[in-house]
């Protein structure tokens, strides 16, 4: 491979994960002209078209798509190994990309976060917060934060905090007048409010689980929303009961401002592990993040 086969590549990259030429010029810190130059060079000399072009947009051609592929781990190997040079510094240094929730964030990552950088003035960590599930590969995160071990086969998954819990909770004035729901049938005679998953578009089913009986409850009422902090500020306000997770309301349950029912139905369950590729070559900065927020209670 000649030298020129690297840059050429790392351009068609920048393209395609852009899908504009003027974007790319600009990542790049080239003209558009040169970057159109060096891609029509590129296919040129592999005798194929690797984009398809149009006034609005770029997109990948079968030929394109093919190469990246290969061209995405391959570069992110490359990547990683020049990342974990740093180790022959005398600190780490580096970039961290993360995607995670945003409950993982503020109860699990940025606490440990929060402590470390001080210590460590090179090491740059981004989190990305999105509540759906993500290719953390095609998507150049270092790794990725997700409930539970399971994961793909290749995959490394480090368990980074303890046992959660979900909690059926509403508020004393919105019991007044209604019964206390005691099985999860007797939420069809409630208000429920309902939270819009991002990742599927559908709303949440209530997942509840008493001595290994599992029941998914699809409930109804007049309120929805896509944000956890709304849903409880609506219950907290007794327009309906509400199902999250037990950490975010355990203030107002200390408070008495809302009130916990089904309690025998919502069991712990296994919390937030972070996971990455197995084939990575993890830097010195990775290591020390990893090690940081491995959960040992």
């Amino acid at each position: 491979m000649q030298r020129e086969d690297l840059v050429d590549l790392n351009a068609f990259l920048m393209v395609a994960e852009e899908m504009s030429f003027t974007r790319a010029a600009a990542r790049l810190g080239t003209s558009q002209s040169a970057l159109s130059h060096t891609i029509r060079r590129l296919e040129a000399r592999l005798g194929v078209r690797l984009l398809t072009r149009t006034t609005r947009s770029v997109a990948p051609t079968e030929a394109g798509e093919r190469l990246l592929g290969t061209l995405r781990p391959a570069l992110d190997d490359i990547g990683a190994e020049l990342a974990s040079l740093s180790q022959l510094r005398e600190k780490p240094a580096g970039n961290i990309r993360i995607t995670t929730s945003e409950h993982a964030a503020n109860t699990v990552l940025w606490p440990v976060i929060e402590r470390l950088l001080p210590n460590y003035p090179d090491v740059h960590v981004e989190l990305s917060l999105y509540s759906g599930l993500t290719d953390i590969v095609a998507e150049r995160f270092d790794a990725g934060v997700r409930l539970g071990e399971a994961l793909a086969k290749d995959m490394v998954a480090v368990r980074i905090g303890p046992d959660l819990r979900m909690a059926v909770v509403g508020s004393p004035d919105y019991f007044k007048d209604r019964p206390i729901p005691t099985t999860p049938h007797d939420l069809s005679g409630h208000q429920c409010i309902n939270l819009r998953m991002l990742s599927s578009g559908g709303f949440y089913a209530w997942e509840l689980e008493k001595d290994g009986r599992e029941v998914r409850v699809r409930v109804e009422g007049q309120l929805a929303f896509n944000d956890v902090r709304m849903v409880i500020r609506a219950a907290l306000s007794g327009a309906g009961l509400c199902f999250v997770m037990q950490d975010r309301v355990e203030e107002h349950l200390a408070s008495g401002h809302l009130v916990r029912v089904l309690e025998d139905w919502c069991p712990p369950f296994t919390g937030y592990h972070l996971y990455y590729p197995n084939r990575r070559q993890p830097s010195a900065a990775f290591t020390l993040l990893v090690d940081a927020l491995r959960y040992r209670g």
